[in-house]
């Protein structure tokens, strides 16, 4: 038996596990209140039938976008739709492990090039922000704890 057999063995997900991925991808980002645009829904139909790759629906979204103009309204949708393709691609990979290193690493492929880079780190502004001001005072010690654990 090879011992790299599991890793040839794995190939793109099939049709059901793409619909997954996607719906659960972009229900994510309804759960935050942000709706994906219509051009992310083609791309995203343009996966699951196999005309495209993860990887090519990922350029088309950035492409996309770099080409579009305004920033102000739809920056939320442009936020959506990246974080959503980086979710799908991410759950069509059979290497998912959770531990606080991997939450880390898959938090920095959701949002780089995302986030706003004010600041030393935008990931852990980024919890901040999310945890609430009450939360932020009260867990400050915790921040920095976990800030000194993951080398942040």
């Amino acid at each position: 038996m090879d011992i790299f057999e599991e890793y040839l063995q794995q190939g793109e997900p099939n049709k059901r596990e793409k619909v997954n991925a996607w719906n659960t991808a972009i229900g994510l980002q309804e759960v935050d209140g942000i709706k994906p645009s219509d051009y992310l829904i083609q791309t995203a139909k343009q996966n699951i039938e196999g005309n495209i790759s993860i990887e090519e629906a990922k350029q088309q979204i950035n492409n996309y976008y770099q080409q579009q103009n305004s920033k102000n309204e739809e920056n939320r949708t442009e936020e959506a739709d990246k974080v959503s393709v980086r979710i799908a691609e991410i759950l069509g990979e059979n290497t998912f492990s959770f531990s606080p290193i991997e939450y880390m690493s898959i938090h920095r492929r959701l949002f780089e090039g995302i986030l706003s880079t004010r600041g030393k780190n935008p990931y852990l502004q980024h919890y901040q922000s999310r945890m609430g001001v009450k939360w932020r005072n009260r867990d400050l010690c915790k921040c920095r704890k976990f800030k000194t654990n993951f080398g942040l």
